[in-house]
């Protein structure tokens, strides 16, 4: 039996069991409730913080047996089926192979097909900011005007990708890096529940690890589970995972406070030796420098120190231990330095030079007492007083101060004997420009003709503009009174409905999802003089319809079936009102007969027998194929 990774074992099943993204989950459950979910949404973040997964929460939730609602049952098909990726009307594409516009059109074709089982059609397209230029053109008007059983979640890690055309038609949820409290706190659960023992500084350090992906950090437990087995300890995960435990971190910098170089080099030798990268050592000690800065000027640090309960009172002890001028220069040092470091071809050796300048660095003289001795200094001169002790004669001179050893202040690292402010950097405000949908004030127009009149129909009303071919020079709109009504049939002919049938079995044969399009439709005329067929105006199934390849498809199968160069029209401005479609008359008919097969089992003697016995009810009557 194949080995289930602790991130897919462990994965979220319904909203209360996300971690970290509150706003997400409280958001999308207050949606269902209210009964006002969109039809498209954009889920983006960084790796692992529970994009996918929310998209396979929210499509359970709105497909649950027992839903919509917010908190799905779990146990229902659909709910198991869409955990397990094999729900058939729970589709999850990937975008980076599925990014050209073949596939958005196939895609396209499958939209009016009602769910196999489920309450909705939903698409989950994952990394969808690898869908090419001509893919987001085609998915415009379908985005805009999906069927209403169809919904949309898009999932990417590069939101800046996705054109602003498409984010305006998305409902957009930015999700969080997840806290290291909250990491820690769900890898303890995991752990109890797989009844594996570990320390707090093990489950600490994979949790700061994972840099704000709880994914990546159920990855780094599997790995140290591999490497531990039923217990975990602090310092052999930090060696599986080539990562310096936060004692050894927190040694170096009580080193580097006390000046201490040699302990410096000493346990830098000891990591190097046993295979620790460098630059993650690096990156560990900057970490710490910060966590003693904020420790020491912060009276309750709370959440600012993400810490276990141990490692955060060592860390404010030495805080307490240390002046707080001392801690910002040596991370002030640390982190000038940093960058050099990284890009060295001995990134060791910088490192330890790096270490033994700041362990080497002179104490510091209060500013305060820098400028009172100045003073005193300048008085004294003023007066013509004795010299201030520790002063000497100038050879030469009548009693001037003698030169002094450079005086190290705050802020100075290079030991000059000015006081140097360090600059602080002010965060600037930038605005980031919101896309406003602006539909085409012809996307909603009616075409209109007079009566016995036949116009000639330019570009498609109902698609996106850019790129597609023009259907002006295959279609003909008519919207006359005399073609309200279907044309009766000559005698020994066909009548309307029954050609029409007839041609759509012919389609159906070659393109099924057309087919599915045009039985919407309302067959006003269909003989071997002409055929027209009736939609409501500016419908998602008549945008389907009047594309240039469904209607040169239509035309070639129509000519077939009457032997003779028939033209095919649409009236744009019909509907079913007047003359109901094959759909609407077959599902009418299913109706009818569902409705007389509900009485005749209502009416039988066992059924009637079960249910006064067993007190039972009728629920529900299917019709045999």
């Amino acid at each position: 039996m194949s080995y289930l990774v602790l991130a897919r074992k462990w994965r979220p099943q319904t909203f209360s069991d996300l971690v970290g993204q509150e706003h997400v989950s409280r958001t999308l459950g207050n949606a269902i409730q209210t009964n006002r979910v969109a039809h498209a949404f954009l889920f983006t973040g960084v790796r692992g913080v529970g994009k996918t997964t929310s998209a396979r929460i929210m499509a359970k939730a709105l497909n649950c047996e027992k839903g919509p609602t917010a908190t799905p049952c779990l146990v229902c098909s659909p709910c198991r089926e869409i955990a397990a990726g094999s729900d058939v009307d729970v589709q999850e594409i990937d975008g980076a192979s599925y990014n050209g516009v073949d596939e958005v059109r196939r895609l396209q074709e499958s939209l009016p097909y009602r769910p196999a089982r489920d309450r909705h059609k939903i698409f989950i397209v994952d990394e969808v900011h690898m869908l090419s230029q001509s893919a987001w053109n085609a998915f415009l008007k379908t985005l805009e005007e999906p069927p209403p059983h169809v919904k949309f979640i898009f999932a990417t890690t590069e939101v800046h990708k996705v054109p602003t055309t498409i984010l305006s038609r998305c409902q957009r949820y930015d999700f969080k890096l997840i806290p290291t409290q909250l990491i820690a706190k769900r890898l303890r659960y995991v752990l109890e529940q797989e009844k594996i023992e570990a320390d707090d500084a093990a489950v600490a350090l994979i949790a700061r690890e994972a840099a704000g992906s709880l994914r990546d950090g159920m990855s780094l437990l599997d790995q140290a589970i591999a490497w531990g087995g039923e217990k975990l300890v602090g310092e052999e995960v930090s060696r599986v995972l080539g990562v310096a435990a936060r004692s050894v971190l927190h040694d170096v910098a009580k080193s580097l406070i006390s000046g201490d170089a040699a302990a410096c080099l000493r346990t830098l030798s000891a990591l190097s030796d046993q295979g620790y990268d460098m630059a993650q050592v690096a990156r560990g000690l900057l970490s710490e420098l910060r966590d003693l800065v904020v420790a020491k000027v912060c009276k309750d640090p709370g959440d600012l120190l993400d810490l276990a309960d141990e490692e955060a009172a060592e860390v404010k002890a030495l805080a307490a231990a240390s002046q707080a001028d001392d801690l910002l220069r040596l991370h002030h040092g640390f982190s000038r330095s940093f960058d050099d470091m990284m890009k060295s071809d001995q990134p060791r050796a910088a490192l330890e030079m790096m270490l033994v300048r700041l362990a080497r660095r002179p104490p510091l003289a209060p500013l305060d007492d820098l400028v009172a001795r100045l003073l005193e200094l300048e008085r004294r001169l003023s007066s013509g007083g004795p010299a201030p002790q520790g002063q000497r004669s100038v050879p030469g001179g009548s009693g001037g101060p003698a030169p002094r050893a450079p005086v190290r202040t705050a802020g100075s690292v290079s030991g000059s004997a000015t006081a140097t402010a360090t600059p602080t950097a002010t965060p600037m405000a930038t605005a980031t420009p919101t896309a406003n949908a602006n539909p085409t004030a012809n996307a909603n127009a009616t075409p209109t003709a007079t009566a016995n009149t036949t116009a000639t129909a330019g570009p498609n009303p109902w698609r996106s503009g850019g790129g597609g071919a023009s259907v002006g020079q295959a279609l003909q709109v008519r919207a006359t009174a005399a073609t309200s009504s279907p044309e009766p049939a000559a005698p020994g002919r066909p009548t309307t409905l029954e050609a029409w049938r007839a041609v759509l079995e012919r389609v159906r044969a070659d393109r099924a999802p057309l087919a599915s399009v045009l039985e919407h439709a309302s067959p006003i005329a269909c003989s071997a003089e002409r055929v027209v067929l009736g939609y409501e105006p500016g419908s998602f199934l008549a945008a389907q319809a009047t594309e240039a390849s469904a209607v040169e498809l239509l035309t070639r199968h129509v000519r077939d079936y009457f032997g003779t160069s028939t033209p095919v029209a649409f009236d744009l401005t019909a509907g079913p009102k007047s003359n109901p479609s094959v759909a609407a008359m077959d599902g009418e008919q299913h109706r009818i007969r569902l409705e007389e097969a509900r009485r005749t089992v209502a009416e039988h003697p066992l059924v009637k027998a079960a249910i006064e016995i067993l007190g039972a009810e009728l629920r529900d009557v299917r019709l045999g194929e």
